[in-house]
């Protein structure tokens, strides 16, 4: 083995060596976890046998603890990579012999630096779209927590009802129509204007918040409404009416005409069934229909399983 040669082996394994120091306390304990698992559900199992019905806003749950473990990844890479940089460097100079030079310390010093930045971007943004998505998450949440008091009225309601490629935040089925409900969570400017900040205006076509104004919402819930009353009058075999929601909780809405979406506060959706002008649906057809919209949502695996049953 040549010269040139040693040298490559010797710097092979001094990398494995300290990338092993620097990881063995994750892997060890990332183990351990796993263990622990393996473990206790090797002794018992979960009582549930049926998969559960979607809660309100069940994707940006998942949605939220995958960022979670993804912001926990970026962050230990965060504080490992750099640290393994300057620990190889000095494990070559202090090891191996290897000597100083400013192209080795100013290769390490701005290896590092430029791992740090870029971490430090990925993180800033996987927590913003984090801030978003529990945003949103706490949106959804009020709203079905009002839907759920409409079933003392005979509706049955369903949250984040998975179609293709989207979900739709809640379906809502009773004798007075059916409705497919989009729920947004916009956050309200700080400034000192008191009530003027949580006002919105609606005028039949476009949403007037105090900074901007747009009609993205409006259009989204209309394309859902079509989506499920196709997919719906499929599934029952026989032509339903769907009619378009838009659910913006904490803010107040002043209506000054009338689209073919309705728009309503967080507060005022428990009226929904109060609106004569959504088309009346008889009591078989109520049933079909939540039916199908139940074998679609009740889709979520018990986060306690068997091991027979997959991780």
């Amino acid at each position: 083995m040549t010269g040139i040669e040693t040298t490559l082996l010797r710097q092979a394994l001094l990398l494995i060596g300290v990338a092993v120091v620097m990881l063995s306390g994750p892997a060890i304990g990332g183990g351990v976890l796993i263990w622990r698992k393996q473990k206790a559900r090797a002794s018992r199992r979960s009582p549930l046998t049926t998969k559960l019905l979607r809660g309100p806003g069940q994707t940006l749950r998942d949605h939220i603890e995958e960022s979670r473990v993804d912001l926990m990844a970026d962050l230990a890479m965060m504080m490992t990579m750099p640290l393994m940089l300057v620990g190889l460097h000095l494990a070559q100079s202090y090891l191996l012999g290897a000597p100083e030079s400013t192209f080795r310390i100013g290769f390490t010093t701005v290896a590092a630096i430029g791992m740090t930045l870029w971490s430090a971007r990925r993180l800033y943004k996987r927590s913003r779209s984090l801030d978003f998505a529990r945003l949103g998450l706490d949106a959804e949440i009020a709203v079905g927590q009002e839907l759920d008091q409409l079933m003392r009225e005979g509706a049955a309601v369903f949250h984040d009802f998975p179609a293709e490629g989207f979900n739709i935040d809640h379906v809502v089925i009773s004798p007075s129509g059916i409705y497919a409900i989009e729920t947004k969570g916009y956050s309200k400017p700080n400034r000192s204007r008191g009530a003027e900040n949580a006002k919105v205006g609606f005028d039949g076509h476009a949403l007037h918040f105090p900074n901007w104004t747009t009609t993205k919402p409006l259009e989204q819930a209309e394309r859902q409404a079509a989506w499920l009353k196709k997919w719906l009058s499929n599934a029952v075999g026989t032509s339903v009416s769907v009619t378009p929601v838009l659910a913006l909780p904490g803010w107040f809405v002043e209506r000054a005409g009338r689209g073919s979406v309705w728009v309503f506060s967080g507060k005022e959706i428990r009226k929904l069934l109060s609106q004569r002008s959504a088309p009346a649906v008889d009591a078989q057809l109520v049933r079909q229909a939540a039916h199908q919209v139940e074998q679609r949502c009740r889709n979520v695996s018990p986060t306690y399983r068997p091991l027979d049953q997959g991780g």
